[in-house]
């Protein structure tokens, strides 16, 4: 099969010395070109069934990587299961407009964070009036930067359960069966927010600008450009409600550790360059899965838009689920649910399983490690 790392191996190296890239771009690039290849080691397995041996290279684990999610994905889902309740879940997703998009290419940090802050803030105070809900809510906002083309599209996806706290703390206000909050009224105080705590951050000389946009440094000029943001309609959406905590639980599954473009929608690479598969959301029904064709140099350029700041979190908690809170919010919501939590056996009591690490895919016993194969490339120091 096809991959990003294939790509990269046969054009970045002459890509590279004609583009000018981030530190953060050229290290992802290099772990997908190295990821589960012999440079990083790896390990000789024979099956303890079969008897037959293979070789396993190791992993690159980086977050940008199409091939190293899966496990990541599995471990942060384990999770994320026992925090589930039993209320309808909802989906929300929070978009910029293109003209602060294209911005956010040069300030990262500071728009994707306000994305996420405001976006919470902004479920959080809707659902706080006593016109909507009148409770305190959860959500967990995920990070996507990508449309389906590749293009810089940076958008939160908000899972928010169905309900939240009184004012007391002592009841547990379900929303109405089906219905959320008015999207309407999110998208104005979206953008009213949004616009507010950007043109602070510009105040603040926290945005930087170059190129066509330099001239926006000024604040006569930024504001100027902002005008017509106000008036315009901001995309909020809002789902149907998840057909139960499964449905939940398979779409974190998908979407939480998605990268820009999986190995699986790659068809072809070419002297015409690399052609993929990508939806076009403008069209209904099957036309809108189509085939594009980028040439090569562009492709890698895309991919490279949505390497994210380092330490920089793409999956967040808000109100009832913020990390710090979370485990005594869940006890008093189950209580006033009536829902009897899981039993979870103590250190004391827990029979420790050792699953096997490596499965043959031949005859499903498990795999034994019988050399390691060290690294042909050697673990550089920071500078």
């Amino acid at each position: 099969m096809l991959e990003v790392a294939d790509i990269f191996r046969a054009c970045g190296p002459t890509w590279r010395r004609t583009v000018a890239l981030s530190l953060g771009q050229l290290k992802v690039m290099s772990a997908i070109e190295q990821c589960r290849s012999a440079a990083l080691g790896g390990h000789v397995l024979r099956c303890s069934g079969c008897q037959r041996t293979e070789i396993a290279y190791n992993s690159c684990r980086n977050r940008h990587c199409p091939k190293c999610q899966a496990s990541a994905a599995r471990r942060w889902l384990e999770a994320r299961e026992a925090d589930l309740l039993p209320v309808e879940y909802y989906h929300v997703v929070f978009t910029l407009p293109a003209p602060i998009s294209a911005i956010a290419w040069y300030n990262k940090r500071v728009i994707y964070g306000l994305l996420f802050d405001i976006a919470a803030e902004t479920l959080r105070t809707i659902a706080a009036d006593p016109k909507h809900l009148g409770a305190d809510i959860g959500a967990t906002l995920v990070l996507h930067t990508w449309g389906s083309a590749l293009t810089h599209h940076p958008h939160v996806h908000g899972i928010v359960p169905g309900g939240g706290l009184s004012d007391d703390g002592a009841r547990w206000i379900a929303c109405r069966r089906g219905f959320f909050l008015p999207v309407r009224v999110l998208s104005r105080l979206f953008r009213r927010r949004f616009l507010e705590a950007l043109t602070d951050a510009h105040q603040r000389g926290r945005l930087q600008f170059f190129g066509e946009y330099t001239q926006l440094a000024d604040r006569a000029a930024f504001a100027r450009w902002l005008a017509p943001l106000r008036a315009s309609e901001w995309f909020v959406y809002a789902k149907r409600p998840f057909a139960g905590p499964e449905a939940v639980l398979a779409y974190l599954s998908r979407d939480t550790h998605r990268v820009a473009i999986s190995n699986q929608r790659l068809l072809a690479f070419d002297e015409r360059g690399v052609t993929f598969r990508w939806k076009d959301y403008r069209e209904k029904g099957r036309p809108r899965y189509k085939a594009m064709t980028l040439d090569t140099g562009e492709f890698m350029r895309r991919f490279l838009l949505h390497v994210l700041p380092v330490g920089f979190h793409r999956i967040r908690h808000y109100g009832l689920l913020a990390n710090r809170v979370r485990r005594a919010n869940l006890r008093k919501i189950r209580t006033l649910l009536g829902v009897t939590p899981e039993l979870r056996p103590t250190p004391h009591d827990t029979v420790i399983v050792d699953r096997p690490t490596f499965i043959c895919r031949h005859c499903g016993a498990p795999m034994l490690v019988i050399d390691i194969l060290p690294r042909t490339v050697p673990i550089r120091a920071p500078p």
